[in-house]
């Protein structure tokens, strides 16, 4: 199998074919995708294509280094703590960062570190459901929620939240339960940008009272203060969004830091392939998506130029345990009659293992990873601390068959089932998944119906949040370049995919948490190893690819330097310029 060796520094590839050809739009970089927006509020934030808006108009603290993935420069902050500078204590407890002077919000305010307290607070107590807030909450808390098991909102947990940050004259002081090793790097994304204590509490966010912190608590997707409006630091401002359409970004003239070369940057949503490759070729955009199916095409083309990014990434298919029954019609009738599925269909591992079986590794491979990424066989995944060589279920329909006959005491078999398998409009790769498994299952037995069914980008993922899914194609490229951020988030009752897919194990959800508490590496590994059998033993998800994404830019785009946690959606603008080629 293709190895990935170390990701502390990411190779970029390069190779291109030089082409005279005239710089369309010199002073705007435009970029074209296939998905759309989720939202713009960074405490909400948890896609890659929203984290691009985001991570552009906002700041954090600090940032990652160029391709470095464990080193890091500072951003708002005028240095990046560590314990040789004083900014970490020895314990590993308190950080300390010193806030930068003279920063400008785009509507006109002064950067204080009341406005990076407040945003850590306020971003904290937002915690949507299935967003990122986990990460910062179990660091500066040691607690991955600010709700019981009720979905209600735990009252305590405001005073551990407002606790965590303090501010000392132009220092703001974070204070951990216990040491967190991966702080850093989760202070490097969008979900801890800083944003602007006035002007948020002006447009409805949280108004900073611990009394009220209950109101401001998981906000309907779509409804939260920030959802179309921003007002960051970074070196480029929202001009305008249409929805499903294009963002446009602007250059802020008063930008802090060095000035960026583009006035412009476009990012146009379009879904077809053909489309965005005439563009791109055309000139009319400097880069596009291109799916691993289609990059053999793009290869060697005039004026091209393809960087490969292996990631610290992979693609998944997601069997919801309890799906939401409400007015769904993705479980036909909703029960067990040959005319839909109960909520609980995938809460029998016999169906979970049987859809295994029905996924053919091989010509996925082949025919639609086309060597660029490779099929993984653990959840920790190559380029991760702990990784091992996991059993995984073979395509083998034979025992797909045999599962399917022992689940709900023989009565899927006897009676059949209609269901639906969903996957984002546009996203071919895992379109092409979900028709692999709904052809293969439904060779089982012809009693067996299933419909595969695009979404567009942003409905998909707030129907995912919302348990709608019985079946559903996504993916994880990660926040942090550790082992818990994937165990937590697909396999503890609290993370991402576990809590959206229903499932939960408490002695998983005891190993989750002694894994990232655990300072000794050999303890560690052994927690990581028994977290990976048991992945493959409850049968709780299907991996399906580990991502190496091929950027296509025109040659006339320099500056790039492309991290392993910066996915095909992510682009930094401050770094690009154009620049006639030679």
């Amino acid at each position: 199998m293709k190895k990935f060796g170390s990701i502390l520094c990411c190779f970029v590839f390069m190779f291109s074919v030089a082409a005279s050809a005239e710089i369309k739009n010199p002073d705007t970089f435009i970029k074209v995708v296939y998905n759309t927006v989720r939202t713009l509020d960074p405490a909400v934030t948890y896609d890659t294509t929203s984290a691009q808006r985001v991570e552009n108009v906002y700041e954090p603290l600090i940032r990652f280094d160029g391709v470095h993935t464990d080193q890091f420069v500072p951003c708002l902050a005028t240095e990046v703590p560590s314990i040789e500078n004083g900014g970490i204590s020895a314990d590993g407890k308190t950080y300390t960062f010193i806030i930068r002077k003279g920063v400008k919000f785009h509507e006109g305010g002064d950067l204080t570190p009341e406005d990076v307290e407040y945003s850590f607070e306020r971003h904290m107590l937002l915690d949507p459901d299935g967003g990122p807030m986990w990460m910062m909450l179990e660091a500066l808390t040691g607690e991955g929620t600010t709700r019981d098991a009720d979905g209600n909102f735990i009252p305590e947990i405001t005073e551990k939240i407002m606790n965590s940050v303090e501010v000392d004259g132009d220092k703001v002081i974070l204070h951990l339960p216990k040491p967190y090793p991966p702080l850093l790097g989760i202070l490097t994304k969008g979900w801890a940008s800083i944003i602007d204590k006035e002007w948020a509490m002006e447009h409805g966010c949280w108004d900073g009272k611990p009394e009220t912190a209950a109101q401001f608590n998981n906000p309907t997707a779509g409804k939260e203060p920030l959802f179309e409006i921003m007002n960051g630091t970074g070196a480029y401002k929202m001009k305008n969004w249409d929805k499903s359409i294009e963002f446009v970004f602007e250059r802020f003239e008063e930008y802090w830091g060095p000035k960026p070369a583009l006035k412009y940057a476009i990012v146009k949503t379009v879904a077809e392939w053909g489309t965005r490759k005439l563009m791109l070729l055309n000139g009319d955009a400097d880069y596009v998506s291109v799916q691993e199916q289609y990059v053999s095409e793009m290869a060697n083309l005039p004026g091209i130029v393809q960087v490969n990014v292996p990631q610290l990434a992979v693609g998944t298919v997601t069997f919801t345990q309890k799906v939401n029954p409400t007015a769904n019609p993705n479980i036909g009738s909703g029960q067990l009659d040959g005319e839909g599925i109960p909520p609980d269909f995938f809460s029998d591992v016999n169906v979970r293992k049987a859809f295994m079986h029905a996924f053919d590794r091989d010509t996925f491979a082949e025919d639609i990873l086309q060597g660029v990424s490779f099929v993984p066989t653990s959840i920790v995944i190559e380029g991760l601390p702990y990784h091992i060589e996991a059993p995984y279920y073979e395509f083998d329909l034979e025992k797909a068959a045999e599962y399917m006959k022992k689940a709900w005491d023989g009565q899927v078999w006897k009676k059949g089932f209609k269901m639906a398998i969903t996957h984002n409009t546009g996203n071919l790769l895992r379109e092409s998944i979900a028709l692999m498994l709904a052809e293969n299952i439904m060779a089982l037995n012809p009693k067996f119906q299933i419909e595969v069914r695009g979404v567009d980008w942003r409905d998909y993922l707030v129907a995912a949040k919302e348990m709608m899914y019985p079946v559903w194609v996504l993916g994880w490229t990660a926040d942090y370049p550790d082992p818990h951020n994937f165990t937590y988030t697909y396999m503890h009752s609290n993370g991402y995919y576990g809590s959206k897919s229903a499932y939960s194990n408490p002695e998983v959800d005891k190993l989750v948490d002694a894994g990232i508490s655990e300072p000794d590496p050999v303890k560690r590994a052994e927690i990581y190893e028994k977290l990976q059998y048991l992945w493959y033993e409850e049968a709780i998800g299907l991996l399906i690819s580990q991502t190496t994404v091929v950027r296509h830019y025109r040659d006339w785009v320099k500056g790039y330097a492309l991290n392993a946690l910066d996915d095909d959606g992510a682009e930094w603008l401050y770094q690009l310029r154009k620049e006639e080629v030679q």
